[in-house]
């Protein structure tokens, strides 16, 4: 708006001193008014003011909308001196209101002018508006204008940094956050870099070093990828004077150092010290090393908590209970054993069988000492091993000169007893064993065919050690192709649930049905239960699938019983679904979940699942049959265990194995067949043959006194919808 008198500013105007220095940098004044005359008064009365060594840069702006378009592209404005009045009577207190809550800028500071104070009262308008004045042009003197703009600055540059300080400080939260949990010390490191790179603006060129043994000896501890070859080595193998006089001068002062090209930082600990040596072509900021400082404090309890200050090449490279190398160790020395068409050495992988055992049976201090027992074995039975390291918690690596191994001669050395503390133990081992020949570029991958080859060992209960042949490597990399194939399958819910009938063998009324996973290859084919349930269970896929499975029988039992069908639905369980805790309570919650009634669900437990912990087993059991859940023994009689259990399971059924009514009646099986009919009988346990395909077979096991049947003589196992189909044709 206008004002009556354009030389207002210039009253009682006080004689100021200018600074006359040469300024480097602005404070960002906008002045929004719709007189021209205003603006120019505003910036004579301006002119020469400084603040903090920094002179005032104006922008201009002649109406409220021509301000808000230019604040949106220019974020450099400290100070908005702005007119009320404009092209509406209010254009002014528009401005701040889109200002604050449109363009979210609550840094910039505003003091509002205007020429007629009545459109907009003082005290309403400081009360509803984020401004930091509200002046009438009239009295708004030379003086009191800078008086208003020098406050509006201050205030601007604390609230930036403020903004600047939270915003650092939740970036140094996050930068700590973002290194914690590392035990590998090169991962570490590469973390340290890249935060401590993204505090002081620069590329994370660096690396740590820092002492070892209680010396003065400095070693590359960790760093980008560009040393790689010298980790773990002193840093005078480091081809970079600079570097080396840098972290050595850092360490002896005791202090940081800063150059124009890098900065190195020093870490303190309680026993040790450490350097971070960092490029960054420029001095750091006072505000950037402070909050470097602050960082590295997390950075150094980091590495206590890696253990690094402590023994950082032990925790590195030994093991330090045996002192033997360690696995990492060991990947980096089997290398230099690389060398194409050589047969000169033989790696053994020698597993400690069930060692946990031993652990849990007579304790942590007892395993320790029969590591310890077997290492000194090792040791004097092959003083001249060309590496000898602790793989695995129970697990050694051994490399000898072929001539030197002798598989009789290596039985006989680790079939003596073992001596722990008090304890004299009789241990099992199980070698895998692999050919120079075999061995790989990469230490990696020569341990992983050892580990085929001992994964094999554990398998064959008969073999102490198997050697690792390439038709090894082929059949795992199939068994690890079905694992990933079924994982993914079974998250796109490909999987799918089929149903086979259960039926009286007296009146060949259906009595349920048993629920049968089925997995689709995508050619119209089905893979078979027998590869892939065992391979979901090594994979620990098999408790979810098993849930999975359980859920879809409550699915389809529900539906049964809509359309009044009461039948039982059977399902599968595995040794690894009963490892579960709170197993009962999950399989309770299942079926309240789905409304099903506990006794139209049956589980069917094999003998191995029953053996495996038959104390949790019959408690586990327990639980289930009070909550009115059936239960059945599967492939009864396929098993080796004893049958005192079956008193103390609460059983319902014993399933005969197809294996005894394939080739009945004759043939042998019938004494096997009548035994097991009539120890069911005799335990008040129903019985149920599975498996059927011919009549004979059917007659033979009514004579028998079976109760119930299944097989492909009356139905095979099917869809849930063709399952309804059948039952609506049976009734």
């Amino acid at each position: 708006m206008t004002s009556d008198s354009n030389d207002f500013l210039f009253n009682d105007q006080d004689d100021e001193q200018l600074l006359e220095e040469t300024v480097s940098d602005f404070w960002d004044v906008l002045i929004v008014d719709d007189d021209p005359e205003i603006h120019s008064v505003t910036k004579l009365a301006l002119s020469g003011v400084e603040f903090w060594d920094k002179g005032l840069r104006f922008h201009h702006a002649y109406s409220g909308a021509e301000a808000l378009e230019l604040l949106k592209k220019d974020h450099s404005i400290s100070v908005i001196l702005l007119d009320v009045v404009m092209e509406s009577d209010d254009a002014g207190l528009q401005v701040v209101k889109q200002v604050r809550e449109c363009l979210k800028n609550h840094n910039i500071r505003i003091i509002l002018r205007t020429g007629q104070p009545g459109y907009a009262p003082e005290e309403k308008v400081i009360r509803e508006y984020d401004i930091n004045d509200y002046k009438t042009k009239t009295e708004l003197t030379r003086s009191k204008l800078i008086t208003s703009l020098v406050t509006a600055i201050r205030s601007y540059e604390q609230v930036c940094q403020l903004e600047f300080q939270s915003r650092a400080l939740n970036n140094i939260l996050l930068a700590s956050k973002a290194i914690l949990g590392f035990t590998d010390i090169k991962a570490f490191t590469m973390a340290v870099l890249k935060q401590l790179s993204f505090i002081l603006d620069c590329e994370p060129h660096g690396l740590l070093c820092g002492s070892i043994e209680d010396d003065d000896r400095v070693f590359v501890l960790g760093g980008g990828a560009e040393y790689n070859d010298v980790i773990g080595q002193r840093i005078e193998q480091l081809d970079n004077g600079r570097i080396i006089l840098q972290v050595k001068n850092c360490l002896a002062q005791g202090e940081h150092q800063h150059t124009e090209l890098d900065s190195t930082y020093l870490l303190k600990s309680k026993n040790r010290q450490a350097a971070i040596y960092l490029e960054t072509n420029q001095t750091p900021s006072p505000s950037q090393l402070q909050f470097a400082e602050i960082f590295l404090t997390n950075v150094s309890v980091g590495l206590d908590n890696v253990r690094l200050f402590n023994r950082l090449c032990d925790a590195a490279y030994k093991d330090i209970l045996t002192g033997l190398p360690n696995r990492n160790d060991f990947i980096n020395k089997v290398e230099r054993f690389y060398q194409p068409g050589k047969t000169d050495y033989v790696f053994l992988l020698i597993d400690v069988a069930h060692f946990s055992d031993i652990n849990n049976g007579l304790g942590q201090e007892i395993g320790n000492l029969l590591l310890n027992a077997i290492v000194e074995r090792l040791q004097q039975e092959y003083p001249k091993a060309e590496l000898l390291s602790r793989i695995g918690a129970d697990v050694f690596g051994l490399i000898l000169p072929k001539q030197r191994y002798d598989l009789e001669q290596l039985r006989e050395h680790l079939s003596l007893p073992f001596t722990a503390g008090e304890h004299i133990l009789p241990i099992n081992f199980k070698i895998g064993l692999c050919l120079q020949g075999d061995f790989q570029k990469a230490g990696i991958e020569t341990l992983k065919l050892a580990y085929i080859a001992l994964n094999q060992a554990k398998k064959n209960s008969s073999e102490m050690v198997v050697t690792y042949t390439p038709e090894m490597e082929e059949q795992m990399a199939w068994r690890l192709g079905i694992i990933r194939q079924l994982r993914q399958d079974f998250e796109q819910r490909k999987l799918e649930v089929w149903f086979q009938p259960q039926l009286d063998l007296n009146t060949l009324e259906i009595i349920g049905c048993e629920a049968l996973l089925r997995w689709p290859s995508g050619n119209g084919q089905y893979i078979s239960p027998a590869i892939f349930v065992p391979l979901a269970e090594d994979a620990g896929l098999i408790v979810e699938i098993g849930q999975w499975v359980l859920e879809q029988a409550c699915l389809q039992q529900k539906r049964l019983e809509q359309l009044g069908f009461n039948i039982s639905v059977a399902v599968n369980v595995s040794v690894p679904q009963f490892k579960v805790k709170g197993y009962a309570q999950q399989v309770k919650d299942t079926l309240i979940k789905y409304e099903v009634k506990p006794q139209f669900i049956e589980l069917e437990v094999t003998e191995s699942v029953v053996m495996d912990e038959l104390s949790n087993v019959i408690t586990t059991l327990e639980e289930l049959k009070a909550f009115g859940i059936e239960i059945a023994i599967d492939d009864f009689g396929t098993g080796f265990s004893s049958l005192s259990y079956l008193q103390k399971l609460p059983l319902d059924r014993l399933k005969i194995d197809r294996a005894f009514i394939k080739d009945l009646p004759g043939k042998g099986c019938e004494a096997i067949a009548a035994l097991i009919i009539s120890l069911g009988a005799r335990l008040g346990l129903k019985t149920i043959a599975e498996g059927v395909e011919t009549q004979a077979q059917a007659d033979y096991l009514l004579e028998l006194g079976c109760d119930e049947v299944q097989g492909f003589m009356y139905a095979k196992p099917m869809p849930e919808n063709e399952l309804i189909t059948y039952l609506q044709a049976k009734h």
